[in-house]
């Protein structure tokens, strides 16, 4: 197994989440796998902790996906199958994270990487940036339970090129496209991040949980979607002392101080 491993990092009410594998361009183990949801579930019980941030150590790669030096031993028989649960596992966690979340793309985000990326709410890249899901490049079969993600960024026939062809997709193309929401400079990227992440942060968590939640529900179930429960959060905020705050601070012409209840 490669060395490797996250680290989460809270800085006021961000939380830096760094894959740290710089010598495998980030790539992800098998401990990095099932280390990524305890990670998230730690900045989810922390209440100061507003907006969570995942980049790549290093100047080359956000990450390569799975650690393909792995795949001998672990995308085989019943090995195959506990592996894929790990990154189901946690591609789940980030696409389900009560926090809103930033994928901050710079150098190469491929596989398992680029997952990851798209089960992020929102994705800021660097202009030297390259995406692709190599799949069937290596003859890997690719999980239906990770199709969502792509469909909740591209159109069925960007997603079916993304992973026909599995070839690099530049950042410019990957705007274009609307998987990335931002395209930055190299120098710029953690700026232009940071900021977005704070302003996301000042507002009214319930709120923004509100909205994150809604807008998913849309996407997973656009026929039946769970009206009383979607209802339910929207009353949560109008039932909240931040509701009030938010009132008060308007009224008085300040910077509104939000407590998430």
């Amino acid at each position: 197994m490669s060395e490797g491993r996250i680290s989460a990092k809270p800085d006021g009410p961000i939380c830096w989440v760094c894959f740290d594998n710089p010598s495998r361009m980030n790539a992800l183990n098998s401990t990095m796998w099932a280390d990524l949801p305890k990670i998230i579930a730690e900045a989810e019980s922390n209440d100061s902790i507003r907006t969570v941030v995942f980049h790549g150590a290093g100047e080359k790669a956000f990450s390569a996906g799975a650690d393909i030096s792995e795949f001998g031993t672990a995308r085989t028989g019943d090995a195959a199958r506990k592996y894929d649960q790990l990154n189901h596992d946690a591609f789940n966690a980030v696409m389900n994270c009560a926090k809103p979340t930033i994928a901050m793309v710079h150098g190469f985000c491929m596989g398992g990487g680029m997952e990851i990326a798209l089960c992020c709410d929102l994705r800021y890249a660097s202009t030297g940036s390259l995406f692709s899901i190599p799949a069937a490049k290596l003859g890997i079969g690719y999980n239906p339970r990770w199709i969502r993600p792509l469909l909740s960024a591209l159109s069925a026939a960007q997603a079916k090129e993304v992973l026909f062809t599995g070839r690099r997709f530049t950042a410019q193309e990957a705007f274009d496209m609307g998987m990335v929401s931002k395209l930055c400079e190299p120098g710029e990227l953690e700026t232009e991040t940071r900021t977005l992440a704070a302003t996301i942060s000042d507002n009214a968590p319930l709120a923004v949980y509100a909205a994150k939640r809604c807008i998913d529900e849309f996407l997973r179930a656009p026929e039946n979607p769970n009206m009383e429960a979607l209802d339910a959060l929207i009353e949560a905020c109008f039932d909240s002392e931040d509701y009030a705050e938010g009132r008060k601070a308007f009224s008085e012409k300040r910077q509104p101080v939000f407590r998430g209840r």
